[in-house]
């Protein structure tokens, strides 16, 4: 069950009980929450939440699969990720589901982000905890991840792919496309 937060001390007391690792990857958001209106740090989180899956696909593939980095870079990149895409290709990738209770709250969280992306306005609490969503649902992923695979994609990732002999482009290619990424 996710925390309630009440308030911005609240969430900024929560923001520093995160994991280190997730402070640094979210290092903008007790500026944001300083300095600006409270949908302008839900919009970083939100930037910052798509850009850590892309690359959980991406060290997923390299890592797990051994694809060509270089191929592997290009097809995360150039891939169209929906909500629901994304939960799919993360299931091929890794063969496990995300967390249900991190998915279900990041759900909520997507709710809010929706309403101010398109013009509505949810309340700040609604905002706050949308925030705390996104950082709760960061944090699970690292976990499983790193458990099954020792990758945090909200975080650090030097030296995550190893020494490794990795695929030929053209077999990298094959295996993506048969996960389900769109490879031209």
């Amino acid at each position: 069950m996710p925390t309630k937060i009440k308030s911005k001390p609240g969430l900024r007391k929560a923001f520093s009980a995160s994991p280190k690792e997730l402070q640094d990857y979210f290092e903008h958001i007790p500026k944001l929450l300083d300095d600006f209106p409270m949908h302008v740090c839900l919009a970083y989180v939100f930037s910052r939440l798509e850009l850590g899956q892309n690359m959980a696909l991406y060290c997923g593939a390299v890592r797990i699969h051994k694809v060509n980095a270089e191929v592997a870079s290009n097809a995360v990149g150039t891939q169209h990720l929906t909500r629901k895409n994304f939960v799919s290709l993360y299931k091929t990738v890794f063969d496990v589901d995300i967390p249900t209770a991190a998915h279900a709250d990041l759900k909520s969280a997507e709710t809010t982000r929706d309403m101010v992306m398109h013009g509505k306005k949810p309340t700040d609490g609604k905002i706050r905890n949308a925030i705390a969503r996104v950082l709760e649902y960061a944090e699970e992923i690292n976990k499983q991840l790193n458990a099954q695979h020792g990758l945090k994609p909200f975080g650090d990732l030097r030296g995550f792919a190893g020494k490794s002999k990795k695929l030929d482009k053209r077999t990298s290619r094959f295996l993506l496309k048969g996960m389900g990424f769109e490879i031209s």
